[in-house]
């Protein structure tokens, strides 16, 4: 029997490979989106091949796509969406929520998001969106 063209992974290596699949088609384009300013909970997206992925502000703005963010997150080993570390304090001091104060379109394809802290470098495109979600919900489910 031949094993010829058969890889064996470790499970790590398993899911890294899967993580790294891309999803195109009606798999990253939205039906509906709904960014919740008001409330201030986060953003939901009705994908048009009927997924449904939900995010926070707080893992949003620890997410953002911009070319400095990518490479902190790089050279500090931190996955997309995960905070950063805080330093030790003995008085920790009070940090406002993280929230979006304006989000505008760009194009048909992606997301500006201007945050309370400043930062607005990153454009979340659709494709970005779709592909880092981490709460996707298939609707036929």
């Amino acid at each position: 029997m031949s094993h010829e063209g058969i890889k064996f992974v470790s499970a790590d290596e398993a899911q890294r490979d899967e993580r790294t699949l891309k999803l195109t088609g009606d798999a990253i384009a939205p039906l509906k989106v709904r960014v919740d300013k008001s409330g201030g909970t986060g953003m939901t997206i009705e994908w048009k091949d009927g997924a449904h992925s939900e995010w926070t502000f707080a893992w949003l703005r620890m997410a953002c796509p911009c070319a400095t963010c990518h490479e902190e997150r790089e050279a500090t080993g931190r996955a997309v969406g995960a905070a950063k570390a805080k330093p030790a304090q003995l008085l920790p001091l009070y940090e406002a929520p993280v929230r979006p104060v304006d989000v505008t379109p760009v194009g048909k394809y992606a997301l500006r998001f201007k945050w309370n802290d400043g930062h607005e470098a990153g454009l979340y495109s659709w494709d970005y969106l779709r592909n880092v979600c981490h709460k996707s919900v298939n609707s036929e489910q």
